[in-house]
């Protein structure tokens, strides 16, 4: 293993009296590939920030080796001082660094090389701080939230890169994903502490959970001997026993270790309000179309939502994701077609923007609209109590929304959605900024939601748990349902890509064969088959094509189930005779050739 090229050692840091670490700890060598995780304010961008050399601790040690390059992706990117996107880009550059991946990264992330950095997009101005810090190729890379706002194909494009690169990377992301796909080892930031797990992302929760029950274990022993030590000291002491002296001293240990002892995690307690059931059919889209300024966005889409469907919906930026919600919820009235929506529909919206919060509201008064009690089920809950349940102190009671974090901002929305009554749940990005334990309890909430979800989102993980079909842009104002997750989407489209490739080439085989003649000395029967065989083959696969077209129907599984069922199973008859009618035209032609031989 070679040596550590950055290392933070013992690093202390208090905020406001409250300890953020109490002796963490990082070691960089070249070639790792480290993922920080821990829940929203623990630390994990201020642990990333003392690492790039732009915050101090308290106390601690810092040491970078000599001439090792550093590269650092903030999660709100400061472009003051700079005009345009390629003059910010290009503001790392080193003598020795080439102007030509920077500018061959603006063309990868789709930028304009001339665009006035004031007029960019969320999306675009994280793709614009990516190519800053990946331009200069630096020994350590630092990322944190590297995916926010990023669409699916540019974040599979940068795992892909980040791959590729030499650079060592110390990654934060909520993207479970992008974790697992680029992490060699974990450090976990729990309670002002570092733990370091030398394995990938992919085993790190089920290690996290053994933790934590040994921690409550190893508390609740503690309370257990101090009780019992508690209980002897109330019998009476005698000093004159250096036994007892030192058993009391121990107590007074005791008692200072356990008020010292911070509280175990805790869980966010996620509980949706109850409402009237809604109707069985949510949403029916019947051939709808919708073009802005001469593009096409959504073709000729139809679908049926019913009761109890978790649907997302996946495309790249601008693609149309939003204007496609809108209109199955009928908030945006389609250019040709129809949208029809169910009875007795309460619809609660997360957007993605938070654009509902006041930023100059105090937490207690986002959470509440004013007053001092939130209604859950019936039940008159103090906001107190509620924020409590969020993960949010008392003392954040009376604090601004604009200085909270994104994941506390993320929290707050999902805090103030759950405490409505709704059927109908739209979710417009809502995995933005929330640590995984919180992404977590909300897959948790969302699967024993009694109504109907509709989920926009770029985060593979999430979708794969959550959702029960995905709705895909496929380029050209086209959208396609898929049964299940992100996952099976890409099988399905894996599966007839290559069933293509498979009927192009057993035509092409055909071609051939139907061209080669007939060898004499085979018996009438093999010379009937011979020749007739190449039309059978040639049947079925046009069958196939037949078959395989009822199938990428948009949604067929769901509206014509029958159809669907039948379909299958006459397509895998279907290709089973074609392999036997292939396989004894295979023997016919050995037969042919071995024959040809002899008679040579």
């Amino acid at each position: 293993m070679s040596p550590p090229i950055l290392i933070l050692k013992n690093i202390h840091l208090t905020f406001g009296g409250t300890p953020l670490f109490e002796g963490a700890e990082l070691s960089v060598s070249k070639g790792d590939r480290i993922c920080l995780v821990g829940r929203n304010g623990s630390g994990k961008s201020t642990l990333l920030k003392i690492a790039a050399g732009i915050d101090k601790p308290d106390d601690g040690e810092r040491f970078l080796q000599p001439g090792t390059s550093l590269s650092y992706l903030p999660q709100e990117p400061n472009f003051k001082g700079y005009k345009t996107i390629v003059d910010y880009v290009l503001a790392d550059l080193n003598i020795e660094d080439s102007p030509e991946r920077a500018n061959w990264l603006i063309k990868q992330f789709d930028l304009n090389p001339k665009g006035i950095l004031t007029n960019l997009s969320g999306g675009e101005a994280r793709r614009c701080a990516l190519a800053r810090s990946l331009a200069p190729e630096p020994d350590i890379l630092l990322l944190d939230e590297p995916t926010n706002h990023l669409d699916l194909p540019i974040i599979e494009w940068l795992e892909s890169e980040l791959n590729y690169i030499r650079s060592a990377l110390v990654l934060i992301s909520h993207d479970r994903r992008f974790l697992q796909n680029l992490s060699r080892s974990t450090i976990w930031i729990n309670q002002g502490i570092t733990h370091n797990l030398n394995k990938r992302f992919i085993d790190f929760e089920s290690w996290r959970e053994d933790f934590i029950e040994n921690e409550i274990l190893k508390r609740h022993k503690l309370d257990r001997k101090l009780a019992a030590e508690t209980e002897w000291l109330h019998q009476g002491v005698s000093g004159r026993r250096k036994r007892n002296i030192g058993r009391l001293n121990a107590l007074k240990e005791l008692r200072v270790k356990r008020k010292n002892d911070r509280p175990v995690l805790s869980n966010i307690d996620m509980v949706a309000n109850k409402v009237e059931i809604s109707g069985k059919r949510i949403s029916l889209a019947k051939n709808i179309s919708k073009s802005y300024e001469d593009k096409n966005i959504i073709d000729n889409f139809s679908t049926i939502i019913q009761r109890g469907d978790r649907i997302g919906i996946i495309g790249s930026n601008g693609s149309g994701k939003t204007t496609l919600l809108n209109m199955l919820i009928g908030k945006t009235e389609p250019d040709i077609g129809t949208v029809r929506l169910g009875k007795n529909l309460d619809i609660q919206i997360l957007d993605q923007k938070r654009d509902s919060l006041d930023n100059n509201m105090t937490l207690a008064n986002a959470l509440t609209g004013g007053g001092d009690t939130v209604e859950i089920n019936g039940v008159s809950k103090h906001v107190i109590g509620y924020m409590k349940s969020f993960l949010f102190s008392p003392e954040q009671a009376r604090t601004a929304v604009k200085v909270l974090s994104g994941g506390e901002r993320g929290r707050i929305m999902l805090a103030r959605a759950l405490a409505k009554t709704s059927n109908f749940l739209i979710l417009d990005e809502p995995t933005n900024d929330l640590d995984i334990e919180t992404l977590d309890l909300l897959q948790e909430l969302l699967s024993d939601y009694k109504g109907t979800v509709i989920l926009v989102s770029h985060d593979r993980d999430f979708l794969d748990r959550v959702v029960t079909s995905v709705i895909a842009f496929e380029g050209k104002g086209q959208w396609i349902e898929y049964a299940g997750g992100y996952s099976d989407m890409l099988d399905q489209k894996n599966k007839k890509i290559n069933l293509i490739k498979d009927i192009e080439k057993k035509e092409s085989k055909i071609k051939i064969k139907k061209n080669q003649a007939v060898l004499p000395r085979l018996t009438y029967k093999d010379k009937y088959a011979l020749e007739t065989l190449p039309k059978v083959i040639e049947k079925y696969i046009a069958e196939i094509k037949v078959q395989n077209d009822i199938l990428s129907q948009p949604n067929l599984y769901k509206s014509n189930p029958d159809l669907f069922n039948l379909t299958s199973k006459r397509l895998k008859n279907i290709d089973n005779d074609l392999k036997k009618a292939e396989q004894k035209w295979l023997d016919l032609e050995m037969k042919s050739e071995t024959l040809k031989s002899e008679k040579n």
